[in-house]
C-alpha cells in the first residue's frame, strides 16, 4: 500500500534562488504558511524537526537523506524493518529562466494503510508551501 501527495508549480526564479530558499530553515517561516515551526540545519545527513500546520501538536523528525544542489532534495522517516516509510522529495529543473518546482511525498510499507488513515490530506498544505516559495522565491524573500 502506497499514498501519494504533489504539488508543482513554475516559478519565475532560477534554480539556485529556489534552493537558497529550501535549504534555509531560519527563513521559512517568513514564506512558509505550512509550517509553524523548523529547526536543524538542511543539509545532507542532518536531521531536522518539523511542526506542520497540518498537525501542530506533532513534531516530525527527519532525515535530510539527499541534496543535490540545485537539483533535488530528499527527507525521510520510517519506523523500524520498513513497517512504514514516508519519503519527500524537492526535485527543481530549469526551464529557461524559470524553475519547475515539483514536490512529492510517499507513504509505504505494510502499516501505510493503517498510519495514513491518521494522517490529514496533505494537498492543501502542499499547496500553500508551493505557493509560498513561489512568491519569496519571484519577490526575492
Amino acid at each position: 500500500m502506497t499514498t501519494k501527495y504533489s504539488v508543482s508549480s513554475t516559478i519565475d526564479a532560477q534554480p539556485d534562488k529556489v534552493w537558497a530558499l529550501l535549504t534555509d530553515a531560519s527563513s521559512y517561516r517568513d514564506w512558509n504558511d505550512a509550517v509553524v515551526s523548523i529547526e536543524g540545519t538542511i543539509a545532507p545527513g542532518e536531521k531536522i524537526k518539523l511542526v506542520s500546520v497540518v498537525n501542530p501538536k506533532r513534531a516530525f523528525t527527519l532525515n535530510v537523506t539527499e541534496c543535490d544542489a540545485p537539483r533535488r532534495m530528499v527527507w525521510a522517516d520510517s519506523m523500524p524493518l520498513g513497517l512504514f516509510k514516508g519519503v519527500r522529495t524537492y526535485r527543481l529543473t530549469p526551464r529557461g529562466d524559470q524553475t519547475e518546482l515539483s514536490m512529492e511525498e510517499v507513504f509505504s510499507g505494510p502499516l501505510a494503510l493503517l498510519i495514513t488513515r491518521t494522517i490529514p490530506d496533505l494537498t492543501d498544505s502542499f499547496e500553500l508551501f508551493a505557493g509560498g516559495l513561489k512568491s519569496a522565491a519571484e519577490r526575492g524573500r
